[in-house]
């Protein structure tokens, strides 16, 4: 799994202990993306989408692409397709028809579509990123682990060698069951303050936890109200 240290990081010489490190850069908190181009190895640029969502900002996603457009010339930068956190499919959809950059992108999958979308976009692109929504906000719940066991389980039914999948906000995911190949976080920005934590000590931890290379099938259990076949008397 590669591991994505969310920014801004700050003050500048913490961020300077996580020199050849992965790095995400939101567009709701661009100011270090010049930064990281220069230390790290690979760059994620996020679409701010949810950090927008919890504010109940607009989005420009005019300005988004003229950024993406600026640092899309590094080759290991990638960027997170707009997407509109609870907006439905056909939105998500119509958001990727006008993405100008092709697979330079990932789309994203909500965990309350459908889980054919996210079969759809494993076909067609080469990583695609899992993003959580007001249903499954509280990564690692009960109802997040039953729904992440449900879209694996249809992952390893249609793929012999899993596809690339990140999952946004899961950092948490690292040393898990579930085969992430990416994941994201803002913990080292948010507590590298802390008196027991040192930035690069706190991504020691998190890149030497790494998910597993394959599935295993697991039951998944029937919503409450399904209905159940009755035998004939």
């Amino acid at each position: 799994m590669i591991h994505y240290h969310g920014t801004p990081i700050t003050p500048v010489a913490a961020l300077y202990q996580l020199a050849g490190r992965h790095f995400c850069v939101s567009h709701a908190r661009p100011e270090q993306v010049g930064r990281v181009h220069e230390i790290g190895q690979s760059v994620m640029l996020d679409n701010g989408a949810f950090s927008k969502w919890k504010r109940g900002a607009e989005t420009d996603w005019p300005a988004f692409y003229a950024w993406c457009d600026r640092w899309l010339g590094f080759p290991t930068t990638w960027a997170v397709i707009p997407d509109v956190i609870d907006g439905g499919s056909q939105l998500q959809d119509a958001l990727l028809r006008e993405w100008p950059f092709g697979h330079r992108g990932a789309p994203v999958w909500h965990m309350d579509e459908p889980l054919p979308r996210l079969l759809r976009l494993c076909s067609k692109w080469p990583r695609v990123c899992i993003g959580s929504t007001a249903e499954y906000r509280k990564v690692m719940s009960d109802l997040w682990r039953r729904r992440m066991d449900e879209c694996w389980n249809a992952l390893a039914r249609e793929h012999r060698h899993l596809p690339w999948v990140h999952m946004l906000r899961g950092m948490q995911c690292s040393g898990e069951p579930w085969p992430f190949a990416s994941a994201d976080s803002t913990d080292i920005a948010q507590n590298h303050w802390r008196p027991q934590n040192t930035p690069r000590g706190m991504a020691d931890g998190w890149d030497a936890l790494q998910t597993p290379g394959a599935w295993s099938p697991r039951p998944e259990q029937m919503e409450l109200g399904a209905s159940f076949p009755i035998a004939a008397e």
